[in-house]
């Protein structure tokens, strides 16, 4: 059974950092491309980071352009989300996602809550 489970969601400060964790289980984790999306209330999902199977590439959107970063432990099948200066237009469900290369669709996280207000 695929699962990913997302953590360290939570109500922070403008300019204060969070660590969202994700932790998968059912499926090779380490043939999977891991992404992190986004959305805001009352907004569409959004891709915030994405990284590939090596973790050697990152990508990244540009509002999380030089606040987060990406990264992924093959071994501990896990993928996490740094975010430093975080801006309450951060506030949003972060979800995690697990794509296998060539394919459109994927897995999803239950989703855990950031919210940045003062």
């Amino acid at each position: 059974q695929v699962q990913l489970v997302e953590s360290g969601g939570g109500l922070v400060q403008p300019g204060e950092s969070l660590k969202l964790s994700c932790a998968a289980s059912g499926f090779i984790f380490s043939n999977f491309i891991m992404r992190w999306y986004r959305q805001p209330p009352g907004k569409e999902r959004e891709l915030v980071a994405s990284m590939d199977t090596t973790g050697r590439r990152a990508d990244y959107s540009d509002s999380a352009k030089g606040r987060f970063t990406i990264s992924r432990d093959n071994a501990q099948k896990r993928v996490h989300l740094q975010m430093n200066s975080l801006k309450p237009e951060d506030t949003a469900v972060y979800y995690c996602h697990a794509r296998y290369p060539g394919h459109s669709d994927g897995y999803w996280g239950q989703g855990t809550q950031v919210s940045v207000s003062s």
